[in-house]
């Protein structure tokens, strides 16, 4: 299983760009996806993630700016981001939970994606 990230690079402070995740590979199911982000220096931490069922946690940071979603027939999630500040720049990292399923057996994966740049600068 897979996750290719997409969207991000150079963003004005008040820019509104959006983040897309796709998941690939041998998937019976996905439980949740969402995105992390590491700055410069700092612990990786919680953006935004959605889960089954469409439920959503946020981190205060990002609330009210940020939207996460997901499209379950495309096995993708966005990540619509609003009102960027300086602050927010880092490298995301979509993740998700995957039920994997190989030759009839079934595990559960914590997957990782390559991360994408974001920069807010004017």
């Amino acid at each position: 299983v897979q996750l290719q990230a997409s969207g991000g690079g150079l963003v004005q402070p008040g820019g509104s760009p959006r983040l897309s995740c796709a998941a690939s590979g041998s998937i019976f199911s996905i439980n949740d996806m969402g995105w992390y982000r590491q700055a410069p220096g700092k612990q990786r931490e919680l953006v935004a993630t959605v889960a089954s069922g469409d439920f959503t946690n946020y981190a205060d940071s990002v609330k009210g700016r940020f939207t996460v979603s997901r499209d379950n027939a495309k096995n993708t999630a966005y990540l619509q981001m609003n009102s960027l500040k300086p602050e927010d720049t880092a490298v995301y990292y979509c993740t998700a939970g995957v039920v994997a399923t190989t030759d009839g057996a079934y595990r559960y994966l914590r997957v990782w994606g390559q991360g994408t740049q974001v920069t807010v600068s004017s």
